[in-house]
């Protein structure tokens, strides 16, 4: 056939690799951008984080902005919404927070869709006021995603006095207590 021309395989050859370079170069170019951003567990993280560092300040405007408008908060035996939160225990919350150093140790992130939960554990020693704290305490927070972001939907906190290693008493210079 006149005028027609047939690919060489030279040229089928070439098209392919300038497909496969643009689609290669896509991919890296996604893959930093996704890197970028954080994570969904991180984001979760990020939020609780944020939250306790406004306690730790003293910001109570940071520390609801960060809680949904239907949050509840379960600690010390009741459960608040968010305003009887903000109007009992918060102010509670940020002196503790601001008096004793916390050390938080997150144990698990799980995110289902649109909710996720975040279980974290902590240690506390300090002072508050004349009292000698040393405590550990568990935490749960579920948070909810909303078109601003995540939002805490849900605390409870649990804490307990750390156990003091009993004495021992009646020992014997071999170790054996109160045996002869």
């Amino acid at each position: 056939m006149k005028g027609t021309r047939r690919p060489t395989v030279l040229g089928e050859l070439t098209v392919v690799i300038a497909i496969a370079i643009a689609v290669s170069g896509w991919l890296v170019a996604s893959d930093v951008t996704q890197s970028r951003q954080p994570s969904v567990s991180g984001q979760i993280i990020a939020v609780v984080s944020e939250f306790h560092a406004a306690l730790a300040t003293g910001d109570s405007a940071s520390a609801l902005r960060l809680l949904d408008q239907d949050a509840l908060v379960l600690e010390s035996g009741d459960v608040e919404t968010r305003d009887e939160y903000r109007a009992h225990h918060l102010p509670a919350d940020i002196e503790f927070a601001r008096a004793v150093p916390s050390k938080r140790t997150v144990l698990s992130v799980i995110v289902a869709g649109d909710a996720g939960w975040i279980t974290s554990k902590s240690e506390n020693v300090g002072r508050m006021g004349t009292r000698s704290i040393n405590s550990v305490g568990a935490e749960l927070m579920v948070l909810r995603k909303r078109d601003t972001g995540w939002k805490i939907a849900a605390i409870h906190w649990s804490s307990r006095a750390r156990k003091q290693p009993e004495p021992k008493t009646g020992s014997s210079p071999s170790g054996a207590a109160g045996t002869r």
